[in-house]
């Protein structure tokens, strides 16, 4: 399955510490699922989860189909970024920059005591209200007005100064990481620089990651600081993390944008590189001129035959254009370059259910056994695991499937009607 926009979540966006969640703020984020996107940032994330003592597979990168800069932990040890941080980046070094500032949120735990936080800023505010409602109901509404403002007030520069302490120590454990993984915390100064430039926009204009991770002079200078005394301030983007930005950079304005823009404004003809190449394969698909985009995608495998996500693209390509069977050839291929991968699987099968006639059938269902063992928590997969086994007739395992579906996009009553099918065929 390559990039597509695949479902909402509801989240808390309001919070100062990486975005904490809870009630008041909660609205809803689009995700985007794609495979090399993921796969990148966890090669860019698993070494500093590593020098913090996280488990990496315990760690969920998200994707959010957002334009503004910003990234936050939330719910867990989940770590989302914006696809706008990913397009906006410069290189490599400000995205790992950034993921060793979110390393260092799920490191110090600062998700549970923002919470706490969180809690005792409403606490006050609270009491305000009832101090404030005291006074009014005694004659004195002026009174009334200046309690509960006052709590406000106090509630809120008592969070913002825990957020403050928060994000030092998170900058504080991210350089170490980096120093620990001997990479620069260059990046990082340069994205904190570019937030710094930010401060001088109105609130309305700031990109979220300003708001959410108030910025201060002595944050930057102490990155400063460090990178001038590091010994890893020299190193560069490894080679690899460099042509993995570009790619993925390339990727995602070519699918976000508009076709024309992507082949007039980022990505011109007169661009021979291989990120170029990438991105106007994909523009010419979204056009759609299905022949032009199979060429430029053929001419990419025929230099890079290993490479999963051009088989990967490929795949969509004929499948979204209504070739479902000759895309089975092209999503095998991939799958059989990264077999472990869940993303690639789950494409994979929802090809075979649809051209693999009768043995596709049996086909997609192992391979969505496969990708649901290894990420239980996509709802697509589950959906067409659904679809499986109730064309295979077994009505118990496609109402489990339905009922894990419904669970996984918040339909709590269709997830109990599922359960209770399933529970009478078994």
């Amino acid at each position: 399955m390559s990039l597509r926009l695949l479902l909402s979540v509801l989240i808390g966006l309001g919070g100062i510490i990486s975005a904490i969640a809870s009630p008041a703020n909660a609205q809803r984020i689009s995700l985007i699922r794609d495979a090399e996107t993921e796969n990148t940032i966890r090669a860019y994330a698993t070494p500093l989860l590593l020098a913090a003592r996280l488990e990496p597979s315990a760690v969920r990168i998200l994707i959010v189909n957002n334009k503004s800069l910003n990234a936050f932990v939330a719910a867990g040890q989940n770590l989302f970024i914006n696809t706008g941080l990913i397009m906006r980046a410069s290189d490599a070094s400000e995205v790992i920059g950034v993921l060793a500032h979110e390393t260092g949120h799920i490191a110090g735990g600062h998700l549970i005591r923002s919470t706490q936080a969180l809690k005792d800023a409403s606490a006050s505010t609270i009491l305000g209200y009832i101090l404030g409602g005291a006074a009014v109901i005694a004659g004195r509404p002026d009174v009334g007005a200046a309690v509960i403002g006052g709590a406000q007030n106090a509630a809120v520069r008592s969070y913002l100064k825990f957020s403050r302490t928060q994000e030092s120590a998170a900058d504080r454990a991210g350089v170490r990481f980096l120093d620990q993984t001997q990479q620069s915390s260059g990046g990082m100064l340069t994205f904190m620089n570019t937030l710094g430039e930010q401060e001088l926009l109105s609130v309305s204009r700031q990109d979220a990651y300003v708001r959410s991770h108030p910025l201060t002079r002595d944050r930057i200078e102490f990155i400063a600081e460090h990178v001038r005394q590091s010994p890893w301030s020299d190193e560069t983007d490894a080679p690899g993390d460099v042509v993995r930005q570009e790619r993925m950079r390339a990727k995602l304005i070519a699918f976000i944008k508009r076709p024309r823009q992507v082949l007039k404004t980022f990505y011109p003809e007169t661009d021979t590189s291989l990120p170029g190449r990438y991105a106007r394969a994909i523009a010419y698909f979204r056009q759609p001129d299905l022949p032009r985009a199979l060429a430029e995608v053929d001419s990419l495998l025929a230099e890079m035959p290993q490479d999963p996500y051009f088989h990967e693209l490929k795949g969509q390509m004929l499948y979204e254009n209504g070739h479902a069977a000759e895309a089975i050839p092209a999503y095998a291929a991939a799958v059989a370059l990264r077999p472990e991968d869940p993303l690639l699987l789950t494409g994979l099968a929802q090809v075979q259910l649809e051209g693999g006639g009768d043995a596709g059938l049996a086909e997609a269902i192992a391979s969505l056994e496969s990708a649901r063992r290894i990420d239980s928590e996509n709802p697509g997969t589950w959906r067409l695991l659904s679809i499986g086994y109730h064309r295979h007739g077994d009505a118990g395992a496609a109402s489990l499937a339905a009922g894990e579906y419904s669970l996984l996009i918040g339909q709590a009553e269709d997830a109990r009607l599922h359960a209770g099918r399933a529970e009478r065929e078994y």
